[in-house]
């Protein structure tokens, strides 16, 4: 099948298809987005498509990933510019971990449209524990907590974020309400309350320079 479709690098196709799907998803929903669907919006043929994603859960989990990746963009740049103080940090992970309902609804309806999958099962988890790496790295500062004890703490904060969400899904709690809740929970669970009168923050424990750094576990 030949198209009209302009010659691109691999790596600038597979961006392109991907912009692409998230439009489809966007403007019809992920039942509307299938390799075929894919192919024909953005103008190329469909062993292009099978290429680069295989099969249509491919083409969803490579979405979801891509989402993930914006996201945690997203949260490392706000812990870059939030205040150092325990508070601050917890809210802004807080809210971070709120924007994926608010500002990507297209995550909750891929994650839903896996639901099943034994790959996005495991990649879920993978992805989960990045962001608990991160959210732990972020809070280490602030805590007197070992590491293990304090990713285990976050952990806890993570699934009660999960019931809080559902809650919010639901439409009984607000997004400020679900945000100050977690952040409390946060707060709460780092025993940060000993070091934030007295903590003072320096240039090795900022919140830009601790993100990019996983725990030793």
């Amino acid at each position: 099948m030949t198209t009209g479709s302009t010659r691109l690098s691999k790596p600038a196709r597979r961006e392109q298809l991907l912009d692409t799907a998230m439009a489809i998803v966007r403007a019809h929903g992920t039942d509307s987005l299938t390799l075929l669907s894919l192919a024909e919006a953005a103008g190329v043929s469909r062993p292009i498509v099978y290429d680069h994603f295989g099969t249509r859960p491919g083409l969803l989990i490579a979405l979801y990933r891509r989402l993930d990746e914006r996201h945690r963009a997203a949260s490392k740049e706000a812990l870059r510019d939030a205040p150092a103080v325990p508070r601050e940090i917890a809210r802004v992970l807080s809210a971070a971990y709120f924007a994926c309902a608010t500002d990507m609804p297209e995550w909750t309806a891929i994650s839903a449209a896996l639901k099943g999958n034994q790959e996005m099962e495991a990649i879920e988890r993978e992805l989960l524990d990045g962001y608990t790496d991160l959210m732990a790295a972020a809070l280490r500062p602030y805590s007197g907590l070992t590491q293990e004890a304090l990713r285990l703490r976050c952990v806890g904060a993570l699934g009660a974020a999960e019931a809080i969400a559902a809650e919010l899904n639901r439409g009984r709690a607000t997004v400020a309400e679900a945000i100050a809740a977690l952040t409390d929970l946060t707060v709460g669970s780092i025993d940060a309350g000993a070091q934030a009168d007295s903590w003072t923050p320096t240039a090795a424990s900022s919140p830009s320079s601790v993100i990019w750094t996983k725990p030793d576990l």
